[in-house]
């Protein structure tokens, strides 16, 4: 993805999010990734000691797994702040 578009994108999500979500709120992240396990072990160490509910599930073939992280969060520029994280994973799917 290109910066821009990716700037364009945190952007959008943030006025969505202010303007849908009132704060502190619950926020659930849903991410696909190939079933590697360090992979899938970097995601929850970014949302360690967070409080954070995380649901692994494989796909029917194995080859890939869905994260599905559920946690609360003070504003929308800490929901940007962990996907960009997340984004720093190489293969992860953001939907």
């Amino acid at each position: 993805m290109e910066e821009t578009n990716s700037e364009e994108f945190y952007d959008k999500l943030k006025e969505q999010l202010e303007a849908t979500s009132s704060w502190p709120s619950n926020y659930l992240y849903k991410f696909i990734v190939l079933s590697d396990q360090n992979k899938i072990n970097r995601i929850h160490k970014i949302f360690d000691n967070m409080g954070a509910v995380i649901e692994s599930k494989k796909s029917k073939n194995g080859k890939y797994t869905s994260v599905s992280i559920t946690v609360n969060l003070e504003n929308p520029d800490e929901v940007i702040a962990k996907y960009k994280e997340v984004g720093a994973i190489e293969g992860v799917i953001s939907l």
